[in-house]
């Protein structure tokens, strides 16, 4: 039987040995460290859109962020996989910091904004859909073009307040651990993170902070659609109306 494995893996072999050699030579004794470096302080819960690395966009070492993703970084309390990092991450590893973070351009969202058929991942990206649906009034005010960076936001937040009302970070926070949630959101197109202004840490009502932080959101971008308003008026030529 002929051997059908494409070149390129080959090549993955081969950057491999590249990459371990140079870091030996770059960094003697990187490896020997990394064996018995497992002491994160954060933990990463993002898409697996492939370009989204947590190590990269951070600055952080390997070992120094514990990472979880899946598609369109949803966090939902039947899926033991994600609820079983949190809890390891909360209760082995003590992070301090666990950042939700959503990337504009997320093919998940698009989908789910789009009503997109693909298969089996339907039934995970319904969970974007609620999202979709729970702001639809928002969303529809928008222009097309602004709409799935605004839900791409808006599942963020609803993401952090998934995780937040698990039974791993109610337990962690009945015991007085320091863990906080924080929503970021990634830019593909800039390589910068933005804070949404959502961070829980147990120490206040997540109702009103969930308010505070769509509120935000609504203004961004409709603030955002007026500019581009403006600015396609002024290219076109035509009046400004009065102040």
């Amino acid at each position: 039987m002929e051997n059908d494995t494409p070149d390129n893996l080959e090549d993955l072999f081969a950057h491999n040995r590249a990459w371990s050699s140079r870091m030996e030579r770059d960094r003697p004794g990187f490896f020997t460290s990394l064996v018995k470096q497992q002491t994160p302080k954060y933990m990463w819960i993002g898409c697996s859109d492939s370009r989204v690395p947590a190590n990269q966009i951070t600055g952080l070492e390997p070992g120094e962020v514990f990472v979880h993703r899946n598609v369109a970084n949803i966090v939902v309390h039947s899926d033991l996989n994600a609820l079983s990092a949190i809890q390891f991450a909360v209760e082995r590893l003590k992070v301090q910091h666990i950042m939700v973070v959503g990337h504009y351009g997320c093919g998940g969202v698009q989908a789910a904004l789009e009503n997109m058929r693909i298969g089996l991942a339907d039934n995970w990206i319904r969970h974007i859909q609620d999202v979709r649906d729970r702001h639809r009034v928002m969303l529809n005010a928008l222009p097309e073009a602004l709409r799935a960076n605004a839900l791409c936001e808006l599942n963020v937040t609803e993401q952090v307040i998934n995780v937040a009302v698990s039974t791993v970070m109610e337990d962690a926070w009945s015991r007085g651990q320091a863990v906080a949630i924080h929503g970021w959101a990634f830019g593909v197109h800039d390589g910068l993170l933005q804070d949404l202004g959502m961070t829980l840490d147990g120490s206040k009502p997540m109702e009103a902070l969930y308010e505070a932080a769509v509120e935000r959101i609504r203004h961004k971008w409709s603030k955002r659609a007026e500019e581009q308003k403006a600015q396609q008026q002024a290219g076109s030529g035509e009046a400004q109306p009065a102040a």
